[in-house]
């Protein structure tokens, strides 16, 4: 299991690599100022991988543009990626960032639960354009929770799982357990309800591998 530090804030870049990251995400679409001086700056200050997230306020984020508008916005952010992610509404731009030789995280986070059977036929397509399929869902009761754990222990790997919300926060720690490539995380203030922070998991880390 590795660490995302989510970054609200893109000067956090070295704090996260001192608080046990092992990898970090500059959310573009919360940031404010000249982007690619963001990512410039934050490539500096710390020596992890980089992903590069401009999530649509469909699945959770503060980008509200079309595909074309999304990749004109990121275009200039890739030298500075190690992965994009790319939400299924965006893939028409994969190719720009395959011939980049930057990989690919295929996005999809919804407020709802998703059937078992629907996820093995989401994560089949979101491999079709991506090195890494994202699914984030939000459980409704324990029984979804123990769907997820069993889709992520039985799917294909790499993959990353996760959800949304306070209700079923203890899941963003069990997930890794089951083969979640990645748990995101947090420096100070979430990106999204429901995150431990760094400090935080790598804490349970050690309390759960030993």
């Amino acid at each position: 299991m590795k660490i995302v530090a989510a970054l609200t804030d893109p000067t956090h870049a070295a704090l996260a690599e001192q608080q046990g990251a092992d990898l970090i995400e500059l959310r573009v679409d919360l940031y404010e100022g000249d982007l690619v001086q963001l990512a410039k700056s934050a490539r500096a200050a710390c020596s992890l991988p980089i992903i590069i997230t401009l999530r649509s306020a469909p699945e959770g984020g503060h980008f509200f543009g079309t595909a074309d508008e999304w990749i004109t916005r990121v275009e200039p952010l890739i030298p500075f990626a190690d992965y994009i992610d790319i939400e299924q509404n965006f893939d028409q731009h994969a190719y720009l960032i395959r011939n980049a030789k930057k990989k690919i995280i295929a996005s999809h986070h919804t407020g709802q639960m998703i059937p078992l059977y629907i996820l093995f036929v989401m994560e089949r397509e979101l491999r079709e354009y991506g090195d890494i399929p994202k699914i984030v869902v939000t459980p409704q009761n324990e029984e979804d929770i123990i769907e997820l754990l069993a889709f992520t222990h039985a799917v294909n790997k790499p993959v990353i799982t996760g959800v949304m919300g306070r209700a079923f926060r203890y899941a963003r720690a069990m997930l890794p357990l089951f083969g979640s490539e990645f748990v995101y995380c947090h420096t100070g203030e979430p990106t999204a309800e429901g995150q431990y922070s760094v400090e935080e998991f790598v804490q349970l880390k050690k309390l759960l591998l030993g």
